[in-house]
């Protein structure tokens, strides 16, 4: 969990980058924005971090993994050892994305780069640089009265309540590549997979949080995907799988993939073609992850979203399965209909 009530901003610059592909320019300011007025500095501070509550951690990374050849993880480096760098290097991040910024989709916008104090990170207080882009104007509607009356007009601006794309680097962590949280608003096509990719180049931590979600992932792809292909299960046992999944993160503090999966799938032939299967899927998606971990409540509340617990029949019924499968009976009337059968003790 991050906290910001006592982070203050110590600087902020702002530079334009448009698309080099379709011949916009790049604008650099010469100097940080006066950011001392308290409401601004209220304002900005909100536009900047209310959407970072509960981030998900990453490191920078770079070709054959050397994050230090980074440009990002330089640029922030020479800004946490010497402030006095900062504008200057906020200069170069913008040259950065701008080189990037080739796709013809890619929108303009207005970059922002402040310089962040007292910013409690899982308890540790640290200082942080943000990267923003905004690539949204909204119109908004001013109303001024003078002395003939009411007059109305509009204005350009940005709406602080949407942040489209952004990152959070946080001075600790830097001999593993600091750590750093984003958003990215924007559709997911190939040409928004620039601001992640591209621009920043990270993979993710190697932490409780990303070990938790990693293999929730694998479980919930084995289940839905590749299950079927080995046995005969029905929808309902698939989603009893699931929910005992995230049953069993949800009950233990730590995690064995042993247990899990004698507690999980119990059948011997399951839990091999288990196995087999996260060997490939680690593997093909270069996923690094240990077999014993603490278990991260945060990514168990994220990750039993997507979890899926309703079996839909034709369009006339969801039956939402929470628990014990026994209670539930599938079959087959004499004319051919299908049916479920399901058991209960209280109705409410």
């Amino acid at each position: 969990m991050l906290d910001y009530s006592n982070t203050s901003i110590q600087k902020i610059s702002v530079h334009q980058v448009g698309n080099k592909t379709n011949g916009e320019a790049i604008k650099l300011s010469k100097a940080p924005l006066d950011s001392s007025d308290e409401k601004v500095h209220r304002l900005l501070k909100k536009f900047f971090l209310h959407s970072f509550t509960t981030p998900e951690f990453y490191n920078f990374t770079f070709t054959n993994e050397n994050f230090e050849l980074n440009p990002l993880y330089n640029f922030a480096s020479q800004v946490f050892d010497s402030p006095k760098l900062f504008h200057a290097n906020t200069m170069n991040i913008a040259k950065h994305l701008y080189e990037l910024s080739i796709h013809p989709n890619i929108k303009s916008g207005d970059l922002f780069v402040a310089y962040f104090s007292k910013i409690n990170m899982l308890d540790e207080i640290t200082e942080a640089i943000g990267i923003f882009k905004s690539e949204t104007r909204q119109e908004f509607l001013k109303v001024n009265v003078n002395s003939d009356g009411f007059q109305l007009y509009y204005e350009d601006g940005i709406n602080i309540e949407k942040l489209d794309k952004g990152c959070l680097i946080f001075n600790t962590d830097r001999d593993k590549g600091y750590k750093v949280c984003i958003i990215d608003k924007s559709n997911k096509a190939g040409e928004a997979q620039y601001w992640v990719d591209s621009f920043l180049q990270l993979k993710h931590c190697s932490d409780d949080y990303h070990f938790t979600k990693d293999f929730l992932d694998i479980t919930k792809n084995f289940v839905t995907n590749q299950l079927s292909e080995e046995f005969e299960v029905s929808k309902a046992d698939k989603i009893d799988l699931l929910n005992r999944s995230v049953e069993y993160f949800k009950s233990h503090d730590s995690f064995d993939k042993n247990d899990f999966e004698k507690e999980v799938f119990q059948d011997k032939a399951m839990i091999k073609s288990f196995q087999n299967f996260d060997e490939i899927y680690r593997e093909e998606n270069e996923i690094e992850l240990d077999d014993n971990f603490d278990i991260s409540a945060q990514a168990v509340k994220k990750q039993s979203k997507i979890f899926k617990s309703v079996l839909k029949l034709d369009k006339n019924f969801h039956i939402y399965i929470h628990g014990n499968k026994e209670l539930i009976e599938k079959g087959v009337e004499n004319d051919g209909r299908k049916f479920y059968k399901i058991y209960f003790d209280e109705e409410s």
